[in-house]
């Protein structure tokens, strides 16, 4: 029996990769119209690229690479740590009752999925946390807050927690791309609605846009970023380490993104204007290469070994959440066109993604008229609540008993 062979990259070589693969998946997406469709994530389609060829490499050369993973980890942290420092709660409080609303029906899908998910697993013969995986941090969270979750419950004995992540991320992506738009239709059709020009009371629902420090040296404004950032995951360390003494334990991603809420909003209170926009850029270029070099040494095998129990998860998620966004949401933000393209805004964050939200309700616009308002009651709970929430949900329930994981 022919052994295999292992290669271990450092940390400079996994970046190159990792940068190869991005510039590949966005070249395959334009190439191919589903896939722009799907808004799949380049990273996601040039990491798997890299996926299969390291499949093949070890089915047919018996050759296994590994890729490092420090720098990988700090991407990480640096990602999360722009989601904390972009939550601003004076914002989420100009968005009134319909803002509420939107964001306790938000919190109600993350259980309700979370739940579906840990049955599921249960009723496979697995253990509940991976229910957690394929529930809420792989559907409203997307591939990156999956795969951060992993790598946590990974360390602390779930076993292959990493596989079930990207199967049920990258499932998920394609599923709300694929059902978003159609069921935003659908109600609109139903119920007869018709779409039309922004009114004066729209505006209302809109974020300050007066928040943006003068423009002055760029250079200046990029090194505060990275003071700011580090310093939230300097204090983020330290929250770890006083939970700890306290038997709490908590993901370091989880803890530098509560400093990082800590710190705007203090800067909020004192008048402090933080510029938002090389944080926002800083956290989507983290999140694009720790995406990329965290799914290029996704096990291909063991994902497909376990697509019948992530499809038939898939199926479960898609009920679930539909049946939120059209029996609690539509009607509770009142039955109109608004709350039907909010609702479809709703399908594409709860089922895939931000991106996949935005692009559906411009469709719609497009297709029906445009909706200001559902575009910013969007914008405004899935910019940061939902991660802020869906994090303490899921830490909510992985502290159960029911989901304790036996020490590996």
């Amino acid at each position: 029996m022919d052994t295999m062979q292992g290669f271990e990259l450092g940390e400079l070589a996994t970046v190159l990769v990792g940068l190869v693969a991005l510039f590949v998946g966005r070249w395959v997406r334009q190439s191919i119209p589903l896939l722009a469709r799907l808004d799949m994530p380049n990273a996601v389609v040039g990491a798997m690229i890299v996926a299969v060829l390291i499949l093949v490499l070890q089915l047919t050369a018996h050759i296994d690479i590994a890729f490092g993973q420090r720098t990988r980890d700090a991407l990480l942290l640096v990602f999360f740590t722009s989601i904390g420092l972009s939550a601003k709660l004076s914002t989420l409080k100009s968005g009134g009752k319909p803002l509420v609303i939107l964001c306790a029906v938000t919190v109600l899908a993350l259980v309700m999925q979370n739940v579906s998910g840990a049955l599921l697993a249960a009723a496979w013969g697995a253990h509940p946390a991976y229910g957690i995986l394929a529930g809420s941090l792989s559907f409203v969270g997307g591939p990156g807050t999956a795969m951060a979750w992993a790598r946590e419950l990974n360390g602390q004995g779930l076993n292959n927690a990493h596989v079930v992540a990207i199967g049920a991320a990258t499932l998920a992506t394609i599923a709300g791309a694929l059902v978003s738009g159609p069921i935003t239709g659908w109600i609109i059709r139903r119920h007869k609605l018709h779409g039309g020009g922004a009114k004066d009371d729209d505006v209302s629902f809109a974020p300050s846009v007066a928040e943006a420090p003068p423009p002055g040296n760029r250079t200046d404004t990029l090194l505060a970023t990275v003071f700011l950032i580090l310093l939230a995951v300097t204090i983020g360390e330290k929250l770890n380490l006083y939970a700890a003494q306290a038997g709490l334990l908590l993901p370091g991603f989880l803890s530098a993104m509560i400093a990082g809420v800590i710190i705007t909003n203090v800067a909020d209170a004192v008048g402090y204007k933080l510029d938002f926009a090389p944080i926002e850029q800083g956290g989507a270029l983290a999140l694009q290469l720790f995406l990329v070099m965290a799914l290029m040494s996704t096990p291909l095998i063991s994902v497909a070994a376990i697509l019948v129990p992530l499809m038939l998860n898939v199926v479960i998620q898609v009920v679930v959440t539909v049946s939120i966004a059209y029996f609690i949401l539509f009607r509770l933000l009142g039955r109109d066109y608004d709350a039907a393209v909010a609702s479809g805004g709703f399908l594409g964050f709860g089922l895939a993604s931000m991106p996949v939200a935005m692009a559906t309700m411009d469709e719609v616009g497009r297709r029906y008229g445009p909706s200001p308002k559902a575009f910013l009651l969007i914008t405004m709970a899935g910019s940061f609540f939902v991660d802020l929430a869906n994090a303490f949900v899921a830490k909510s329930f992985l502290a159960l008993p029911w989901f304790a994981i036996p020490n590996p």
